[in-house]
């Protein structure tokens, strides 16, 4: 080991440890040249895991990566040389999504504003809804139009698919919600209605919690939360106690449900029996936006990214087994901590909950200078994302919600973001008609996508890595590849 590690004798030699995210040590310390790069370290720390297959790792000091060398890094830090230095290892994703580059195709069909489009669990259909009442699915293959799902008589306002990828909830601003089969284009069962004012978001029970994704969460204007049974067709539960519009709804992966309002709170409530458990007090106005933690594992269910074969098929094998399987990556995601809720406000703040714990917030997140749209965490959990009416995304620490940069380059409101599954980059639709793809790491401008004619409201990455596809005012959807 010495001998590989210093051919040069002066070089300054520094005491080390490794520690995993959670503070554990690996290894005992050992000493290494200061100037040491990722990719030494690397070999050592894998040695040193003894994984079969050794995995991409990041190296931190003190929260700054280490990205060139050793020196470097500590180059801005003070360190007492005698003491042992921890270096954090956090695991990477073993896959890499490339950036997308160029629209493939511009997609005529919906003939008013395109509000939603959303990629199915493993990529393998496209939805969109649209304020000309019709939901569409595309054909990616193709990728041309496949189905024209009509029923609805007013604007679609909210989309969803069931995380089994076989079906898409669909909610209207005459307070209707339909569900439709990917396969086919029709619709399945009857129309669930109940709703007085319209639907504002519409969120399915998590796999592992129940493969046969029956139940269905939405949220109203009409200020209370329904969980329908789609399988019978009618209402299971309605949760009250909002005074205003329901904004978000989350399903967590731990039997709770979590909506937000313009009444300034987020409500945590039991999912089995409707009780509402406590109430998360803090914003000043209305909370527009939320997302846990745990949401893009949850989306996925039983799909792994880093499986992904070229053309996404629907995962196969009994429900025992998609339950085993979703269940597995929920638990490695969500690790020994309670899932992370963040939350977006018209006060222009975020706040980090642990909301199964504590009603008291983590983080108060301040920085942007208007209202927040969109809120998101990276797949990996450790980023948060925020779009907002100031022009600008603002990433954060996922653990902690301490301010990390901000993305500028947006001339105009960023409506929607989306994270690649490796969690290395970040697209984002705004007002000013472009796409950008921003790489997180380096934290700055990866890719400018003009082509639409008018504001992008809406945009989402497949979770397959494969394709974004973007949609708004222009009517066309279009889809970038790389």
């Amino acid at each position: 080991m010495e001998a590989t590690m210093s051919p040069d004798e002066d070089v300054q030699r520094l005491l080390i440890q490794f520690r995993d995210e959670a503070g554990e040590s690996l290894g005992s310390p050992f000493d290494v040249p200061v100037t040491i790069t990722p990719d030494k370290l690397q070999l050592v720390c894998n040695a040193l895991l003894q994984k079969d297959e050794p995995v991409p790792l990041a190296f931190f000091v003190h929260d700054a990566e280490i990205v060139a060398s050793l020196e470097k890094t500590l180059a801005g830090q003070s360190v007492e040389t005698e003491k042992v230095l921890d270096i954090i290892y956090q695991p990477q994703a073993v896959f890499r999504v490339r950036a997308v580059t160029r629209c493939t195709s511009s997609l005529e069909g919906h003939t008013e504003a395109v509000i939603s489009v959303a990629f199915s669990p493993t990529g393998k259909y496209l939805a969109s809804g649209s304020g000309d009442t019709t939901v569409r699915f595309w054909d990616l293959s193709t990728e041309t139009p496949q189905f024209t799902a009509k029923g609805h008589r007013h604007w679609v306002l909210s989309i969803a698919w069931s995380p089994d990828g076989k079906k898409l909830a669909s909610g209207c601003k005459n307070s209707q919600i339909f569900l439709w089969d990917p396969a086919t284009g029709n619709q399945i069962g009857r129309v669930l209605s109940g709703h007085s004012k319209w639907i504002t978001c519409l969120c399915w029970e998590p796999l592992h919690i129940n493969p046969e994704c029956r139940y269905l969460a939405s949220a109203s204007k009409d200020g209370s939360i329904r969980i329908w049974d789609t399988l019978m067709g009618r209402c299971d539960k309605i949760l009250t106690s909002h005074t205003q519009s329901v904004t978000c709804v989350k399903w967590g992966g731990d039997g709770l449900l979590y909506s937000s309002s313009q009444d300034r709170t987020i409500k945590v409530w039991r999912t089995q029996d409707g009780v509402l458990c406590r109430t998360l007090q803090g914003h000043a106005h209305w909370v527009n936006t939320m997302a846990l933690s745990t949401d893009y594992v949850l989306r996925t269910g039983a799909f792994e990214p880093a499986e992904a074969t070229i053309n996404p098929q629907d995962v196969s094998g009994s429900l025992a087994e998609l339950k085993d399987k979703a269940r597995q990556r929920y638990d490695q995601v969500r690790g020994q901590e309670p899932e992370r809720l963040v939350s977006g406000s018209d006060d222009f703040t975020l706040f980090l909950w642990r909301p199964a714990e504590d009603k008291k917030p983590l983080e108060r997140m301040t920085g942007h200078q208007a209202l927040i749209n969109q809120v998101l965490f990276s797949p990996d959990t450790r980023l948060i994302a925020s779009a907002s009416f100031d022009k600008s995304i603002k990433l954060w620490d996922g653990r902690t919600g301490k301010y990390l940069t901000s993305l500028r380059g947006h001339v105009s409101a960023v409506y929607q973001i989306a994270w690649s599954a490796d969690s290395r980059l970040l697209v984002s639709g705004s007002s000013d008609s472009t796409l950008k793809v921003w790489d997180a790491k380096m934290k700055k401008l990866a890719i400018d996508l003009p082509g639409h004619a008018d504001e992008v409201y809406a945009t989402d990455w497949s979770p397959d890595g494969q394709r974004v596809a973007s949609g708004g005012k222009d009517k066309c959807l279009r889809i970038w590849r790389r």
